[in-house]
């Protein structure tokens, strides 16, 4: 493998041969795999390190996968379906919540608490990309810094790139590269936007969603399409003066989930205070994610749902490729530019001008 460029940091290093990279910072080393002209990594090797647990060679893939090159999303197609026969063994929990009720924070307590027992944690945070210029923050490391020093953990900031709900384009696809390299937990950690969060749950088997306490009416805070997808109600924060309203906010959100029918799997909803801080609820909130898995896979639920989502991720996918190609379809392009001149000048509607492109 050739050298490293001079503009990655002297500290990295790469063993010869790929498969002994070691420590990596995973993204400078992806960064440079995609800058290459030709990646020298073949298909069985990219299948290879990401079985053996090899980081770096995961971030890479998962690179490739996120990529928005066709030829980058070829080659991770082809990663990806070596890779399947090895997946599907995690347990994928989704974890939503307003801004500020401590998502990181709490996927933190929870990750570090499950890794001490013997799991292996992948974290795939979703940050809000920017309307303007596409661009995202990308601060989850810096926000879960106990967690990210952890061997058994894997964390992976990924921009959302203004898709449905915040979860980013190829979230279902990184999941399975993580699940083949032995991953059992995958938590998947959402903008929190009041978007939809249909996304989210086509691709996990258990839905958290995160409450505050003492931010008003509790009651207002409930959305009733967004609550009746969620598997359990956590009242976060619940700690120091907090106590008392969270346990007040964790009563009355009981008494409002008894008032919607019961879920297509027939589980019941519920509500628990967590502290990520003094660890208060966190073995609790485990218990009952283990309880939801125990209870779907008994009656059926948990692969019919899944088989489900799985039938959903491939319409998906047959809408995100026609979107593709037909914007960039030249003859499309060109006429897109004629009609918006003529839309903007007042002499057609924008109906009109879709059933145009449309018809081309």
């Amino acid at each position: 493998m050739p050298r490293l460029r001079k503009n990655i940091k002297p500290t990295l290093y790469v063993k010869k041969g790929v498969k002994q990279v070691n420590k990596l910072d995973e993204d400078a080393v992806s960064k440079f795999s995609l800058s290459k002209k030709k990646n020298n990594i073949s298909v069985d090797s990219y299948v290879k390190g990401i079985l053996n647990g090899n980081i770096s060679i995961l971030s890479q893939a998962i690179t490739l996968v996120e990529s928005a090159k066709q030829e980058h999303r070829e080659y991770a197609q082809k990663i990806i379906n070596s890779c399947i026969p090895y997946s599907g063994k995690s347990v994928r929990v989704g974890i939503t919540g307003v801004p500020g009720v401590g998502k990181s924070t709490f996927i933190e307590a929870l990750g570090v608490y499950l890794i001490e027992r013997g799991n292996k944690v992948a974290v795939l945070a979703i940050d809000p990309s920017s309307e303007k210029t596409r661009g995202s923050i990308l601060g989850d490391k810096t926000r879960m810094t106990e967690l990210s020093s952890c061997k058994n953990a894997f964390i992976r900031p990924s921009p959302s790139s203004g898709t449905l709900g915040g979860v980013a384009r190829k979230t279902a696809e990184t999941i399975v590269l993580c699940e083949a390299a032995g991953y059992n937990i995958i938590f998947i950690e959402t903008v929190g936007v009041g978007q939809s969060e249909i996304a989210v749950n086509s691709m996990v088997d258990f839905f958290l969603l995160l409450m505050l306490a003492g931010a008003g009416d509790e009651l207002q805070g409930i959305k009733r399409g967004i609550t009746e997808m969620a598997d359990t109600i956590v009242i976060n924060k619940a700690d120091g003066d907090n106590i008392q309203k969270s346990e007040l906010a964790k009563t009355e959100y009981k008494n409002a989930l008894h008032l919607f029918p019961r879920t297509e799997s027939n589980w019941q909803a519920e509500v628990k205070t967590a502290s990520a801080i003094t660890g208060s609820g966190i073995s609790d909130i485990w218990d009952i994610i283990k309880k939801y898995e125990l209870f779907t896979k008994e009656s059926g639920f948990f692969e019919t749902k899944r088989n489900r989502q799985a039938k959903y991720r491939m319409y998906e996918a047959v809408n995100e490729e026609l979107k593709l190609r037909f914007y960039s379809n030249n003859v499309v392009r060109k006429k897109i530019k004629e009609l918006e001149k003529e839309l903007l000048s007042g002499k057609i509607s924008p109906y009109f001008a879709a059933q145009t492109l449309l018809d081309l």
